[in-house]
C-alpha cells in the first residue's frame, strides 16, 4: 500500500506529542544516545520518509541482477548454500592435514590455509628471523614438499582451497598448481582463491616486503596468467580484503570504503598494465569482517555490493555482468573474542554469522570461541563448524532471499554507508590527482589509512573506558571465575621437524636446476616480463619460498613503513 511522506511526516509529529513525550518525561533516560559499535549514531525510529529518495529498481532491484544489492545469484541460498570455510593451520603440514581431513569428514565444503609468520614475510624456517615463530600461528608452507604433504589425500579438483597469503602469493599459488599437475590435475580444474591483497598489507596487517608498485606487478601479473591467458581459469586471483582493516580498529565505514578503494585501484592497475577488466574482474572476490552491530554488518554488506557495481559498470565501463559481481567471503570478528568468559564467544560468532548470511556471503569462517587463547582446539573448531551448520540448516534464514530489504531502517543504513563511503572514495582520488591508483599508493605512503585506523580505534577504547560501549565479561557483567577450556600447544618439536625436512630438501635437490631457475627468475624480475612461469619453474626446481622472495629483494628491496604521526 502506498503511503504519502506528507501523511507520515504529519503523524510522525503526532506520534512524539501525543505518545513518545509522555514515555520520555516518566522516564527520562530513554532520552540517551544510541551507536552502533562503529559510533554511528542510530536514531529511535525509522518510517517511509527515510527512504523517500530511493527507487526500487535503480537502488534495490532483484537478486542476481545489476545492481545486486539484494545478492550476486538468482537463487542465493535456496540454490546453494554459503560454502563453510574455516581458516585453519598450524605446525607442520602433517599436522595441518589431519584438521583439514578433521574439517572434511565434519562438514566444511572448503578449505582455508592458514601460514606461519615466517611463510608471510616469505622466509623459510631455519632463517634466524623465524626462530620462535615456526608453525606457532598457522602451518609452515617452504617448498613444494610441503605443498604436497599439506594436502595429501585430499582431491583437488572437488574442493575449493583459499590462502591466506599476500607479498609471496604468487609463490604459493605456483606451489599449488605445481603440486596438483604432479597429481595428474591440470590447472585448468583446480578453484580456490589467493588472499594476494598487498595494499591492505600496508594499511593494516604489516606483512609487505616489497614496495608498493613491484608488489602492484606480482598481482597484475597474476591476473594476466591466470585469466587473461586462461592458465588457471576457475582461480580467484585476489581476495580483496576488509577483514584485516576492521581488525586493526577501522569502522565499518572505513572497512566498507577503504576495502573498495584498493578494490578499484587494483582493477586499474591491471587497466594500465594492458589487461582488459572484463577478462580479470569476473574473478576478482572480496573478504569482509562481521563485527558485533547486526544491522550495521548487513547494511554494509549490501552496501558494498551496490557500490562495486556502480563502479564496474558505469565508470569502468565492463559489459560482462560477471564483471560487476561483488563476491565475498566473510570471517566473524577476531577482535570482539574475549580471553574472558571465552564460552561467551559462542554468542558473538552466531550472531555475527548470522549477519554475514543475512548480509550475502558466498562463503563464511565461524571463529572459535578460544582463539583469544590459542589456535582453536578440535572441539572449538567442531562448535564453529556446527554453528554455521544450524544457520544454514536450523534458522531459516536461507529460505528466502535477502529478508530484510524493504526495511526502514536495513535500507536507509544501506543508503548511508554507501554516502559516508563515496566521500572517502573523493578524498583518496584527490590523493592521487584523480586516479584512484595512485591516490591509494600515495595515502600508504603518507600514513593517510593508518591515522585514520589509530584514530577510529582510539575512539572505540576511549568509549569501553567510559563505558559508553559495553564489552560482556570485559567492562560489564564480570566475574573472577573464568571457566578453563583446553587450548591446543604447539610444541617446539614442530620447528625442529620442520627445518630438518627444509634442510633435506636443500641437500637432495639438483642444484643446477635450482641455480639456473633463480637466475632467470632474477632477470626476469629486473624486466618487464610477466614472471609466474618464473616463479612456477623455481618452484618446480625445489627453490624455497624463501630463496625466491629472496631473489625478489635483490632487485625491488624492501618497504619501510612511514611514521603515523
Amino acid at each position: 500500500m502506498a503511503v504519502e511522506i506528507t501523511e507520515v511526516e504529519m503523524k510522525d509529529k503526532e506520534w512524539e506529542e501525543k505518545c513518545l513525550a509522555k514515555t520520555i518525561e516518566r522516564f527520562p533516560e530513554r532520552k540517551e544516545r544510541f551507536i552502533t559499535i562503529s559510533n554511528t549514531e542510530i536514531k529511535r525510529l525509522y518510517t517511509p520518509k527515510d527512504i523517500a529518495d530511493m527507487d526500487y529498481f535503480r537502488d534495490i532491484g532483484y537478486p542476481g541482477e545489476y545492481p545486486y544489492t539484494r545478492g550476486v545469484q538468482p537463487t542465493m541460498y535456496r540454490g546453494k548454500i554459503f560454502t563453510m570455510r574455516m581458516f585453519a593451520g598450524f605446525g607442520t603440514a602433517e599436522d595441518t592435514n589431519e584438521r583439514y581431513k578433521y574439517l572434511l569428514e565434519h562438514g566444511e565444503t572448503g578449505l582455508s590455509v592458514a601460514f606461519h609468520l615466517p611463510t608471510l614475510m616469505g622466509h623459510d624456517s631455519d632463517n634466524p628471523l623465524s626462530k620462535g615463530e615456526v608453525g606457532k600461528c598457522g602451518v609452515a608452507v617452504e617448498s613444494l614438499e610441503d605443498m604436497r604433504i599439506l594436502f595429501d589425500g585430499i582431491p583437488l579438483d572437488q574442493v575449493t582451497t583459499s590462502m591466506t597469503i599476500n607479498a609471496p602469493a604468487s609463490v604459493l599459488l605456483a606451489m599449488y598448481v605445481a603440486n596438483a599437475e604432479n597429481r595428474g590435475i591440470p590447472a585448468t580444474k583446480i578453484g580456490g582463491t589467493i588472499q594476494n591483497d598487498i595494499f591492505k598489507e600496508y594499511i593494516a596487517q604489516k606483512t609487505f616486503i616489497f614496495p608498493p608498485r613491484p608488489s602492484v606487478r606480482l598481482i597484475t601479473d597474476i591476473f594476466d596468467y591466470c585469466s587473461c591467458q586462461g592458465k588457471v581459469p576457475r582461480w580467484n586471483t585476489i581476495s580483496i580484503s576488509g577483514y584485516h582493516i576492521r581488525e586493526a580498529g577501522a569502522t565499518a565505514v572505513q572497512e566498507l570504503a577503504f576495502t573498495l578503494a584498493d578494490g578499484m585501484a587494483y582493477v586499474v592497475a591491471g587497466i594500465e598494465a594492458g589487461l582488459d577488466p572484463d577478462k580479470f574482474a569476473p574473478r576478482l572476490s572480496f573478504f569482509f569482517n562481521s563485527h558485533n552491530d547486526f544491522f550495521e554488518e548487513i547494511a554494509k554488506f549490501r552496501a558494498a555490493r551496490r557500490i562495486w557495481a556502480r563502479f564496474m559498470k558505469d565508470e569502468i565501463g565492463c559489459k560482462d555482468s560477471r564483471s560487476w559481481m561483488l563476491r565475498f567471503h566473510t570471517q566473524t570478528a577476531g577482535c570482539s573474542l574475549t580471553a574472558q568468559q571465552p564460552l561467551i564467544n559462542i554468542v558473538r560468532t552466531t550472531t555475527q554469522g548470522l549477519a554475514a548470511v543475512l548480509g550475502g556471503t558466498q562463503s563464511l569462517h565461524t571463529n572459535s570461541f578460544d582463539e583469544a587463547l590459542a589456535l582453536p582446539s578440535e572441539t572449538a573448531v567442531r562448535v564453529a563448524l556446527r554453528t554455521q551448520q544450524i544457520i544454514a540448516y536450523e534458522s531459516g534464514v536461507t529460505n528466502t532471499i535477502d529478508p530484510l530489504a524493504g526495511s526502514y531502517f536495513v535500507e536507509e543504513f544501506t543508503n548511508r554507508m554507501e554516502r559516508e563511503a563515496n566521500k572517502y572514495f573523493d578524498i583518496i582520488k584527490d590523493m592521487g590527482d584523480g586516479n584512484i591508483l595512485e591516490g591509494v599508493i600515495a595515502g600508504i605512503e603518507n600514513a593517510f589509512f593508518q591515522r585514520e585506523l589509530a584514530d577510529a580505534a582510539y575512539t572505540y577504547q576511549k568509549q569501553l573506558e567510559s563505558h559508553e560501549q559495553i564489552m560482556v565479561g570485559v567492562n560489564e557483567f564480570t566475574t573472577e571465575d573464568d571457566t578453563p577450556v583446553e587450548i591446543l600447544q604447539i610444541t617446539e618439536e614442530a620447528e625442529r621437524r620442520q627445518i630438518a625436512r627444509t634442510q633435506r630438501l636443500r641437500a637432495e635437490r639438483d642444484e643446477k636446476l635450482w641455480r639456473e631457475s633463480l637466475d632467470r627468475l632474477r632477470n626476469a624480475a629486473e624486466g618487464s616480463e610477466n614472471l609466474m612461469p618464473y616463479i612456477l619453474e623455481a618452484v618446480k626446481a625445489y627453490a624455497t619460498l624463501g630463496e625466491i622472495m629472496d631473489t625478489f629483494r635483490e632487485v625491488w628491496g624492501e618497504f619501510r613503513e612511514p611514521l603515523v604521526f
